[in-house]
């Protein structure tokens, strides 16, 4: 399956990447977990569990634009592990409306 995955942070602020089929799921999971850590994301939820698209908003939040656009290889990996989490050929990641869509 192709992906098409988008990370957007404003007009004409979008980052957009074309995959072939991803890795693991429990691979993708533990690599957001790793990334959420370490970008210290905090995430309010009214249950106290974070779901795995609050995962990847936060992560995308916390990360920023700048790293989209200055580190390609780990942009890659977050887009990779979206595709593969979220199962969808297309997925677009509004940061700015902190929002998901297929």
């Amino acid at each position: 399956m192709q992906h098409h995955v988008i990370v957007a942070f404003g007009k004409d602020r979008e980052f957009e990447y074309k995959l072939s089929s991803g890795g693991a799921a429990d691979e993708a999971r533990q690599w957001f977990e790793r990334e959420f850590v370490s970008l210290e994301c905090d995430v309010a939820t009214p249950t106290g569990k974070i779901l795995a698209v609050d995962r990847i908003l936060s992560v995308a939040k916390y990360a920023g634009e700048a790293r989209f656009r200055e580190q390609q290889t780990w942009a890659e990996q977050f887009a990779r592990n979206t595709a593969t989490i979220l199962g969808r050929e297309l997925i677009r990641v509004d940061v700015g409306n902190y929002s998901i869509g297929y």
